[in-house]
């Protein structure tokens, strides 16, 4: 398709995972691009930082990458030759119990379902078919509404992954497999009661099953530098320090996609849409936010549970109906004493993290959209109830509340790290319904952040499959689908 000469081909604003997968597969396709940053280090959401002491590395806010290593696209990118480097802890994922025993999330599915006694059956109707089929179905779920690759597959996957997850959960007897889901499905940051929760635990459960959940080696900021690495390698170019308010501060190109959610999509290109896709942005909907702890330790977490403190990624909160509540009322507008807390110790597995001996965790609970509540103490305690003497040997740390996470990164509206709630009414109509969601009503302009679908997670899947849309319409190049 023959087109007038321009700057770039392509501008993508934002150089986090999915500015970054876009550039890439436009770069990959003989394109020209340009990805504007408005910060002065690349990432978004997989940026490192020593935010206690020195020489203790923190993740800012992703740390741990099952949807990083299953990702479709990373797949077939040659980020190892870049810099990337993933590193596993014996145990993906565990969930411990006030009696001491603890759900664990292991490899293999076989073991893990051993390992949860009475519902080692269940676990394995529900989960084996599932790992068997999800190679095939990856790209189908991490996408946009379109007909799938394999049908009957998905279709069997819809079955389990649109019930909430507090009925899908009572499949299981023992209160070790009912938490252990609960915990999973607690990623959505939603009510549990709603529909689709079960959906977000079965695929980080498959994607244990297959790549594990690892952590990339001396911080998230190498996945993301890797990312850009290869970027640049192939002709792409990057602008740091440059906060886009205005279409008019970019230069000349056939496409701008934008890395942003809808607020900020309204405020730098909103005169550009038409009346109704902008009233259709407007009533977009953000879910709750998160306060965040990093913590800088002399000593590793001292979990009770022997294999908690093998686990790069812990859930705590104890039971299936703690979980449910404490869901329900950060979904309400409200803070609860005993909140649902995700706990990360990469230097379990990454020993680059800390000085010699020494230790980093970070960890956070959901909490209303907005929130400025000090949940320091409330989390600290909810570490301590599963890790006695968790406090003592805490060095330093660093807290966000919402609105200092949202200025870390704008996308992160009122501390929603998911570009917005991804409830049933918003999980295939992200950011608008309509027949391409990465599409906005104004020829050339596409959203490519997680405010479209899939939505929240460091996979790049969001940018490859706006990238994928603007190639086609602006380029007339067809992308092989994966």
């Amino acid at each position: 398709m023959k087109l007038d000469k321009r700057d770039y081909d392509a501008v993508i604003i934002g150089a986090g995972p999915n500015g970054l997968a876009a550039g890439i597969l436009m770069q990959q396709h003989g394109l020209q691009v340009l990805i504007v940053e408005g910060k002065d280090t690349i990432g978004g959401g997989s940026r490192t930082s020593e935010l206690t002491l020195p020489g203790f590395k923190h993740d800012i806010c992703s740390a741990v990458h099952p949807l990083g290593v299953g990702s479709p696209f990373f797949r077939t990118l040659p980020l190892k030759q870049y810099g990337l480097e993933y590193l596993f802890s014996d145990i993906e994922a565990a969930h411990p119990l006030d009696d001491g025993s603890a759900g664990v999330l292991k490899r293999s599915v076989e073991e893990t379902a051993r390992l949860l006694g009475h519902d080692e059956q269940a676990y394995l109707s529900l989960m084996k078919p599932l790992v068997q089929n999800w190679p095939g179905l990856a790209a189908d779920v991490l996408g946009p509404l379109h007909f799938p690759k394999k049908p009957f597959a998905l279709a069997a996957f819809g079955l389990a992954a649109i019930p909430p997850a507090t009925v899908l959960a009572k499949r299981f007897k023992t209160e070790k497999a009912r938490a252990l889901f609960a915990g999973m499905a607690a990623h959505s940051i939603q009510p549990l009661s709603n529909l689709t929760t079960s959906a977000i635990a079965l695929v980080l459960m498959a994607n244990g099953h297959l790549g594990g959940w690892p952590v990339a080696k001396g911080g998230s900021q190498n996945l993301a530098n890797a990312l850009a690495a290869y970027f640049t390698s192939l002709g792409g170019k990057i602008e740091t320090k440059t906060y886009v308010t205005s279409l008019q501060q970019l230069p000349s190109a056939h496409a701008v996609l934008f890395d942003v959610t809808p607020k900020q999509l309204l405020q730098i290109a909103g005169h550009k849409f038409s009346s109704l896709y902008k009233w259709q942005l407007k009533r977009f909907r953000y879910g709750d936010g998160v306060f965040k702890i990093d913590w800088a330790l002399d000593a590793p977490v001292p979990f009770k549970n022997e294999d908690c403190r093998k686990a790069a990624t812990v859930h705590l909160g104890g039971t299936l109906d703690e979980i449910a509540a404490s869901e329900a009322a950060s979904g309400n507008g409200k803070h609860t004493d005993k909140p649902y807390v995700l706990l990360a110790q990469p230097s379990i597995a990454d020993p680059t993290r800390a000085p010699e001996g020494k230790h980093t965790a970070w960890a956070y609970c959901h909490v209303p959209n907005g929130s400025v509540k000090n949940m320091t103490g409330v989390i600290e305690n909810q570490v301590e109830r599963f890790a006695p003497g968790f406090k003592e040997r805490i060095l330093a740390r660093h807290t966000f509340n919402t609105e200092q996470m949202q200025k870390h990164n704008p996308n992160y509206i009122g501390g929603d790290i998911n570009g917005g709630i991804i409830d049933i009414a918003q999980l295939f109509t992200r950011p608008v319904l309509r027949w391409s969601p990465y599409k906005t009503s104004d020829k050339g302009l596409y959203i490519c952040s997680s405010s479209t679908p899939p939505g929240g997670g460091v996979h790049g899947m969001c940018g490859y499959w706006s990238a994928k849309k603007a190639l086609n319409d602006v380029f007339g190049i067809e992308v092989k689908r994966l």
